[in-house]
């Protein structure tokens, strides 16, 4: 993105790392955990991980828009798997401060369904826990509904492009699409009927033309 003349702002994401990445900044406690974030604070909202995610993922985007050279009218928001649902949440809770929203095979849409249709993490830790806190099952459902990105996907007014892949075990296909679907601002996805959980090398170029068609160059 910078070679291609678009300034860069990054998140690192609270409490991760020292699986694919090192990372910085803690969520409990001091520097990067091994990540297992799924049921932290799933009792409320209030208390829940990706409550606070998508809070540095909302104020990410504000300092950006704020830094000196910065067009705040030419906002992108842009991640994949969890970065693609940070991208979702925070275009929605910008509103019409996001001009542009890409969402690679984002996690975190239809939650509920999700964990019941596929085996691999980080739904399962969800599944797991569940399965022994029998107790907690509806409050975490509702918990799980205050971040779920297909709810969250009609506030969205950017210009969205999407991905997914049609054999993505991870996050299911159909997930994908209802968020899609509940998107009513212009909205294209890019489905790879062969693609796992990952991104064609492709998909990036359409990206940014994506961006030089709404934002320029």
């Amino acid at each position: 993105l910078p070679a291609a003349g678009f300034a860069t702002f990054v998140m690192d994401t609270r409490g991760q790392g020292g699986r694919w990445t090192i990372g910085a900044t803690g969520d409990a406690g001091p520097g990067a955990e091994y990540s297992a974030v799924m049921t932290r604070g799933i009792a409320s909202p209030e208390s829940y991980y990706y409550t606070r995610l998508y809070a540095d993922a909302v104020l990410a985007a504000e300092t950006a828009a704020g830094l000196a050279g910065v067009d705040e009218t030419r906002i992108a928001v842009s991640g994949g798997s969890q970065g693609g649902a940070l991208a979702l949440a925070t275009a929605a809770l910008l509103g019409g401060a996001v001009a542009v929203c890409h969402a690679d095979i984002p996690f975190l849409c239809d939650i509920s369904r999700a964990v019941t249709l596929t085996g691999q993490m980080p739904y399962a830790e969800i599944a797991e826990f569940l399965a022994q806190h029998v107790d907690l099952v509806p409050v975490a459902l509702d918990t799980l509904r205050y971040v779920d990105c297909a709810l969250l996907a009609r506030r969205i007014t950017a210009d969205c492009l999407l991905s997914v892949g049609l054999m993505d075990e991870v996050c299911p296909p159909s997930t994908v699409f209802a968020a899609y679907n509940e998107i009513t601002s212009p909205k294209d996805i890019a489905v790879s009927p062969f693609g796992v959980h990952s991104v064609p090398s492709a998909h990036l170029e359409r990206q940014l033309g994506h961006l030089r068609d709404r934002l320029g160059s």
